[in-house]
């Protein structure tokens, strides 16, 4: 095939695949574009190119979608599997939806920390859920622990900011710490009706009457003491440690965690005041008593959590049969995990008391701040969620695919910039004129404009940045292309300088001798740019004048670097975050 059969074969493919994305009507710029992006070569013989394009277009509109449809399935079929792949997923339907009217799901963070990737599963999926049915999500706050899992003011705020960031605001927010008086009424319901007690026995003592299955002393006590014993509790008579409400189950359940769980206990709320409501109470709900009861007051129809809350649902169950409760459909979906990512609190906030994070923004870890700053999409960790699902079974994803589903939102919005890392000076003589080097912000995407290089010789002599790791790839008499300008051939380096000499100006001359392209920075268009990488490491380097223009949160791509996300230009000096290849 000749070469010029070879461009029109690709032509029509472009514009075969464009129509069968646009419902029949192939459009001639984003074909041009499209062509230019994989063959750049042609930008200096566009003329020529347009009016093929424009009568193979006219040919491919011609046909009807069927038919482009089955001229794509038999030339290029790969194309279409690609396409199917990439199509999203859909999330499965939620069970017993016609037994409510309206369904009602949440996501209840403990404001202890910023939430974390490992958060996204129960947020997207309560979200999305509720969007699907058009129901109600909510946001509950379980702060009700001032001791172990001491919840913090300024992550309240946070929090709803990173929901915001999600695009998955709740229809209402409720806070535990409010609603005391709540668990209060229904605790008390719970002893004098005898579904509870208050007991008094040490801790050590309490665990070997369960494992044997025998009940503790206070268990048989009539609820009129154990409403006296209910009052010793919030008036501080007993002392943290010396009563806890229990909750009776059947003390021969096989599962020692069920039977007769702790519902309320003592908090010295002197040493451990609540960020909220200071030293108000003393006696705080344990998680079973007010999340079950929460749940069922707010109508929550779908409760969408991890498997490690099947016991959870045990324990509410005892509870919900006494008050006449029907408990809500429950759906336990298996472990997340991230190779290479902490999603454990604890050990993230270690990690920043010992100084191996600097913050909860620092790049290595997984919270809702560090991706931000890094550049990665809501709509990434959505769509990656969504695949995922409901699933029972434990998952172990990577960071790659996050960046996969990332790329595929960024790639068509990232402008491109030459970037230039441990930037060596490259000298290049026998330069007779000015040349123009013109290069499309986006390969696919011509309508956005591009980069335009002037490269004047002073005294037949041009200076270059490039990186060094190009250079040393280099040998001398060995032909290369500086992308989108001129070819040039290698003499030598002396003191740190790569000296080489005008060869030609032609792609065609450079493909001829399979000389390597690399990219490169005029001397006096270079900006210092700082990137900071995933493993908090910076890299120093320079990146192309016209990089500073662009405004803080712009992603962009550094050509044959990475996507990186513009963070702050401050005083000529650039400083970005890196996202991914």
């Amino acid at each position: 095939m000749s070469f010029e059969d070879e461009l029109k074969e690709r032509i029509k493919k472009i514009a075969l695949l464009n129509a069968v994305n646009f419902q029949g009507k192939a459009r001639q710029e984003p074909v041009v574009g499209k062509l230019l992006a994989e063959m750049p070569q042609l930008k200096a013989k566009i003329k020529d190119i347009t009016p093929i394009v424009a009568k193979i277009v006219e040919d491919v509109n011609n046909m009807d979608l069927p038919e482009q449809k089955m001229t794509v399935q038999r030339s290029w079929p790969e194309t279409l599997i690609r396409k199917k792949m990439n199509q999203q997923k859909e999330l499965s339907p939620l069970p017993n939806v016609d037994k409510n009217k309206v369904v009602v799901t949440r996501f209840s963070p403990n404001p202890d920390a910023p939430i974390h990737l490992g958060s996204s599963r129960a947020i997207i999926l309560c979200h999305e859920y509720a969007k699907i049915y058009d129901g109600k999500f909510l946001v509950r706050f379980e702060d009700t622990d001032p001791k172990l899992k001491r919840p913090q003011l300024m992550f309240y705020d946070q929090i709803k900011r990173d929901l915001e960031w999600l695009d998955c605001e709740p229809d209402k927010y409720f806070i535990q710490s409010d609603r005391l008086a709540i668990y209060y009424n229904h605790a008390e319901w719970l002893l004098k009706e005898g579904h509870a007690y208050v007991c008094t026995c040490k801790s050590e003592v309490f665990k070997k009457l369960i494992l044997t299955k025998k009940p503790c002393p206070c268990r048989g006590f009539t609820p009129q003491e154990q409403m006296r014993r209910w009052h010793n509790m919030l008036d501080g008579t007993y002392q943290e440690g010396e009563a806890v409400v229990r909750i009776k189950t059947d003390l021969t359940h096989p599962n020692p965690a069920v039977r007769d769980w702790p519902a309320l206990r003592i908090i010295d709320t002197e040493k451990h005041r609540h960020p909220r409501v200071g030293s108000k109470y003393r006696v705080w709900p344990l998680y079973n008593l007010a999340c079950g009861i929460d749940d069922h007051l707010m109508g929550i129809t779908h409760i969408i959590r991890g498997k490690e809350h099947l016991t959870n649902q045990v324990r509410q169950e005892y509870m919900y049969d006494y008050f006449g409760w029907i408990y809500p459909e429950a759906i336990h979906y298996g472990r997340l995990k991230i190779a290479g990512a902490y999603l454990s609190k604890s050990k993230i906030m270690q990690g920043i008391r010992e100084g191996i994070y600097k913050s909860w923004d620092d790049p290595r870890l997984a919270t809702f701040f560090a991706l931000r700053l890094r550049g990665i999409q809501p709509d990434a960790i959505r769509q990656l969620i969504i695949d995922v699902g409901p699933k029972s079974q434990d998952i172990t994803l990577s960071w790659e695919n996050l960046y996969a589903h990332n790329r595929k939102i960024i790639e068509p919005k990232a402008n491109r910039y030459f970037f230039v890392a441990n930037p060596l000076m490259l000298v290049v003589k026998g330069i007779t004129h000015t040349f123009t080097a013109e290069i499309p912000s986006h390969p696919d995407h011509p309508e956005r404009g591009s980069r335009k290089f002037d490269v004047q010789p002073s005294e037949g002599i041009t200076k270059f940045w490039i990186a060094t790791k190009d250079a040393e790839n280099m040998e001398e008499g060995q032909v290369i292309r500086l992308m989108e300008l001129f070819n040039i051939m290698v003499e030598n380096t002396e003191n740190g300088v790569l000296r080489a000499a005008f060869h030609s100006q032609r792609y065609d001359e450079a493909r001829k001798v399979k000389a390597p392209l690399i990219h490169w920075i005029p001397e006096n268009r270079a900006v210092r740019c700082h990137v900071v990488m995933p493993d908090a490491s910076v890299v120093q380097r320079l990146a192309e004048e016209s990089f500073k223009r662009l405004q803080n949160g712009t992603i962009a791509q550094f050509e044959r670097f990475g996507f990186i996300r513009v963070d702050s230009n401050k005083e000529g000096l650039l400083q970005a975050y890196y996202c991914h290849r």
